[in-house]
């Protein structure tokens, strides 16, 4: 496959970790959005340097938007999904489909909506 695919390049940046997880997280989140301190508990085991990278990548290619409120201490950061974003979450249904019909076995899972999901 050639390096400029559409599809390899797509591929190679979502595949990186988390990136469909802080989405999915950003997803279950009133009006798309949640705080970065939200994500970071939400998401066991990634650290804070990596949820800033994933978040930062997501921001530059226009899935998320991020909103800096710096009238209080802590500064908050609150990051929302583009309607970029909420088709990225179709294609993670669509894959959620997939492996509950053909190949993953969770009986946790069952058919439940992603956005009240318990990961």
């Amino acid at each position: 496959m050639q390096e400029t695919c559409t599809v390899n390049q797509t591929v190679r940046y979502l595949a990186r970790k988390w990136t469909l997880l802080i989405i999915l997280e950003l997803y279950k989140g009133p009006g798309y959005t949640r705080r970065f301190s939200e994500l970071k508990n939400a998401l066991e085991g990634i650290t804070q340097k990596v949820l800033a990278e994933r978040l930062r990548e997501l921001e530059t290619e226009g899935i998320v938007t991020r909103h800096v409120d710096a009238s209080a201490f802590p500064v908050r950061s609150e990051y929302t999904l583009t309607e970029s974003g909420l088709g990225l979450v179709e294609v993670i249904r669509g894959i959620k489909a997939w492996a509950l019909t053909w190949k993953l076995e969770n009986a946790e899972c069952g058919g439940q909506d992603c956005s009240v999901c318990v990961l």
